[in-house]
Formats: C-alpha cells, sequence, structure tokens
C-alpha cells in the first residue's frame, strides 16, 4: 500500500525492516532506561515526519519497549546569523509539523526560545522522565557540539541518526581530494545502500496511547504560539535575532518542499542538463534550502526521480571509472544525481571527517602555497564585508548575484562560483576573501551554515580542483574566473535586467 505524502513527493518503496546500524552512532554510554515514560525524538536536522531514519529508530524504541512517543522540534535564537529570514523559515516548516504530528496522535512540542539560553534545561528535564533520546547526526555548524553536550547532561542513551545522504557517513572511510575519486568511492560502496530507505511513514498505524510531559514543563517552555508558527512580522519582530535580514518569498516546510520538488521533475527536469549553468533558464531545482533544513530528504528525492525514470538497480553499470552516467538513468538525470549525490555527499564527507572545514588552514597545500605567494600583490579593488553585501562593487554581474541572495535567500547556482572567485580577488588577503564569503553565504543565504556551504566556499579557493594555467596575480594557480566571460558565455539578458542595477 502506497503511504500518504505531501503532494510531489513520491512514496518510497517498502523500507529497510530497520534502521541500518551503520547510520547509528551513540552519543553517550548510558543505557536505554526500560521502566522510562517515553521515547524522545529531538529533531535538529531532519525536521519532518516523512521518510526520517532517526523519527523512524525512535518509533522502534518505542514499540520495542511499548511507550509513548515525544517529538520536540526546537528553534534556538542564540546562534550566529540568527535572522528573521532563517527564522521564518524554520517556523514555517514546524507548522507543518505540528499539524503532521497531531494527525498521527504524536506529541509533538515545537520550542521557540524567547531569548537567548532560554531553553537551557529543556532536553535534560525530558531526560529525566525519558527511556531514550534520539536525535539527528548533522556534521556541521553548531549542531556536532550541542549533541555532544546533550550526550553529557542527559542520564540516558543519546542516539544520533545520520539520515544526511544515499551513503551513510560512516562508510566514507577518508576524506576525497576530488569529485572524480568520490565518485568513484560512490560506484563501488553506493549500490548496496540504495536498497537501504527510510520508512515512507514510520508513524503509519502509529497506536501508542499519547505521552504525559514532566509537571511544569509546558509552562517553563510553553509550545510555540500560533502566531509564532506563522511566522508573522510581529511575533519574528518580539525576538532577539537579526530584523535587517528578513524573511522571503520562498516559504519553508514539508508541503512547500513537495511543490519545489513537483514544479522541478515537471517543467525543469528536462532542460537541466544542458541549461542548468544559464541563468535566463531557471531551471535549478531549486531543493537545496528544503534539503539544508530537513524539510525534503535525499531518499525522497531519489525516489521520485527513479520513477519517473523507471528505474530500477539492476539497471546500474558497474565500474570504478569515476566518470558520470554509471547509474543508467537518461543524461539529465545523472546531471542531476551528480549533484545530489556526488557533489552534496561529498561536502558531508568533509565536514564529517574534520571539524577544521571552515578554517582556511584546511586548504590543500597546493592551494595555500599558491596563494601565500601571490598574498601581496595589488589589488585594482578592495571592498569591506558592509560595500560586499549592499552590492557596492564596480561589477554589474555580482551585484546583481549578491542582489539576488540578498532578497530572495538563494543565487543562481553557475553565479555563485563566479561571486566567490571575485572576492578572492577583490580583498586584501586569501585568508580574508574566506571569512567574507562564509559571513555573506550564511547570513544571507537559505541553504548556507551547511557541509555544501563550507565545501564550496572552499572550492573557490581550490579544495576540490587543481593547479590551472597560466599563472596569474592575486589568484597564483588558482582557477580563475571572469565577469565578462560569463556574460560571453551564458544567456543571462534576462536575469542582469531583473537583479541588474
Amino acid at each position: 500500500m502506497r503511504i500518504p505524502t505531501p503532494r510531489g513527493i513520491e512514496p518510497l518503496p517498502m523500507p529497510t525492516a530497520a534502521v541500518p546500524e551503520v547510520r547509528l552512532r551513540a552519543a553517550n554510554d548510558r543505557a536505554v532506561r526500560a521502566d522510562g515514560d517515553f521515547v524522545v525524538y529531538w529533531a535538529i536536522a531532519a525536521r519532518r515526519r516523512r521518510a526520517n531514519f532517526a523519527l523512524q529508530r525512535a518509533v522502534e524504541l518505542a514499540h520495542e519497549l511499548g511507550k509513548p512517543l515525544v517529538v520536540v522540534e526546537a528553534l534556538r535564537c542564540g546562534y550566529r546569523w540568527a535572522s528573521d529570514r532563517l527564522h521564518a523559515f524554520v517556523l514555517q516548516g514546524m507548522a507543518d509539523n505540528a499539524a503532521d504530528f497531531a494527525a498521527a496522535g504524536v506529541t509533538y512540542w515545537p520550542y521557540v526560545e524567547p531569548e537567548a539560553g532560554a531553553g537551557k534545561g529543556m532536553l535534560a528535564a525530558l531526560g529525566t522522565r525519558a527511556c531514550a533520546v534520539v536525535t539527528d547526526d548533522f556534521p556541521c555548524f553548531f549542531l556536532p557540539r550541542m549533541v555532544a553536550a546533550a550526550g553529557a547532561a542527559l542520564p540516558v542513551r543519546l542516539e544520533a541518526v545520520d539520515g544526511n545522504g544515499l551513503l551513510p557517513m560512516r562508510v566514507g572511510d577518508r576524506v576525497f581530494g576530488r569529485a572524480f575519486d568520490f565518485r568513484r568511492f560512490l560506484q563501488k560502496a553506493l549500490p548496496a545502500h540504495l536498497g537501504e530507505l527510510p520508512a515512507g511513514d514510520a508513524l503509519r498505524g502509529f497506536d501508542l496511547p499519547a505521552a504525559e510531559l514532566p509537571r511544569g514543563f509546558a509552562k517553563r517552555w510553553p509550545k510555540a504560539s500560533d502566531a509564532l508558527l506563522a511566522a508573522s512580522p510581529e511575533a519574528l519582530a518580539a525576538l532577539p535575532i537579526d530584523h535587517s535580514v528578513g524573511p522571503v518569498e520562498l516559504r519553508g516546510g514539508a508541503v512547500a518542499a513537495g511543490k519545489v520538488l513537483r514544479t522541478f521533475f515537471d517543467d525543469r527536469l528536462a532542460r537541466y542538463g544542458a541549461e542548468r549553468s544559464h541563468p535566463d533558464a531557471d531551471c535549478a531545482s531549486g531543493l537545496s534550502p528544503y534539503l539544508h533544513f530537513g524539510h525534503l530528504s535525499a531518499h525522497q528525492v531519489f525516489a521520485g526521480l527513479a520513477k519517473r525514470e523507471d528505474w530500477q538497480p539492476r539497471k546500474i553499470r558497474p565500474t570504478t571509472s569515476g566518470q558520470r552516467g554509471w547509474l543508467g538513468m537518461s543524461e539529465t538525470a545523472e546531471a542531476f544525481v551528480d549533484e545530489l549525490v556526488t557533489w552534496r555527499e561529498l561536502g558531508h564527507n568533509y565536514c564529517w571527517q574534520r571539524d577544521d572545514y571552515e578554517d582556511f588552514a584546511s586548504l590543500p597545500e597546493w592551494a595555500k602555497a599558491t596563494l601565500a605567494k601571490h598574498a601581496t600583490d595589488p589589488r585594482e579593488h578592495v571592498y569591506s564585508v558592509d560595500e560586499f553585501a549592499a552590492s557596492r562593487t564596480h561589477d554589474e554581474v555580482w551585484n546583481a548575484a549578491q542582489r539576488q541572495l540578498r532578497e530572495t535567500g538563494v543565487m543562481q547556482n553557475y553565479l555563485r562560483m563566479l561571486w566567490g572567485k571575485k572576492v578572492l580577488e577583490w580583498t586584501r588577503s586569501p585568508a580574508e576573501a574566506m571569512a567574507v564569503l562564509i559571513e555573506l553565504n550564511n547570513r544571507y543565504a537559505l541553504d548556507g551554515r551547511d557541509p555544501n556551504s563550507y565545501t564550496g566556499i572552499s572550492w573557490v579557493l581550490g579544495r576540490y580542483d587543481r593547479p590551472w594555467a597560466p599563472e596569474r596575480d592575486v589568484y597564483g594557480v588558482i582557477r580563475y574566473m571572469s565577469s565578462g566571460n560569463t556574460v560571453k558565455k551564458l544567456k543571462m539578458k534576462q536575469y542582469l535586467q531583473r537583479w541588474g542595477s
């Protein structure tokens, strides 16, 4: 029987019987307490009900112990770059979740901090009564530190579950220096995991009673109001977050994610392979913000694509060549999967393996050497982070890309590369360029603060790339890009009319 899902998201085929062990990680050495009152799922990265390995694991434990399930989704306000934009997107997803979990008869507790630190102690309070706590294993930003701290404080077992991509992060046994090398590894390792799917709806037929929360819990950590879940301007204005970065037209949540996915498959996928680099074609998937906040899973996207392609694992072409086009899908579908799996999960691989992903010192040795050699080269233009943020450079194309990012929370994919290269050229040093790119991207981009944010920015400075001749001022042998060549190469007249000065 098909599992009902938000429109546009294909129901997954039959899932595996249990969450694969390779996706489970004990975040402390405590035991599961069989005499507790409930199992907690603490949603921090996979903020959805459907196709969610972590939720599925919590449901497994609840059924095994015969205990109710409590789903807690909290939104902090004290993290760096917290803004109306990011809060609104997350809150819209929380509103979807409130309705979805209510329909399943499961206790769902959306909590929004009214001030920094107000949520402290909430999870520990649940832990005093819980059998176990299950959460998401996300490899970057403040989430790994938060999970580690929670594991140390909780009196019961905390399990972190990897639902980030098609390949479990722990299968990657090393950092891969190039996408080519990672693709070779995927060709060998991924087929064994393509059949390990999360349950489309782990709560289907859930028949355990509703949970009773600890006394005083609701008073100290009240549920988010309807106005907050609606991300109303008045509710956002009352929070101690950055109000200068406002909400955007793009709506968050699983419902919106389903619509965006359906639009991509119906209207854009056929043109994706040949035209995705052209700004005027506007045929990017638009899925990155939803994947980042966990409103959509990579498994859901892949399942929908597989149905469109009438694809089965038997169509895989056995190879370890590292070349694209090995899954046995159409050329345009293969191009999309290479972005969804190879490039996206390459970022997860790096951030999982190393915790210095945002440090300039983590760049490849050849890149650091050539950048150091040219660090004192004269710069024709130098801008401050505020000038960059406000699109006040001499370059019309760069200003247009930054204006799109600032006003919509997204940037056209090809221009994102050029955008980064020019910041390298127009800052006083390569290290400053990296810091400026992280600041601009994480402040304005809905899909910032993500493994792909950090690896994409570091690609600008040489990661996953090779030396390119000729050697140039400022760049050295780092790959060079220019706005003039970009305008000649791409169809972007309409784009510049929309986002230019």
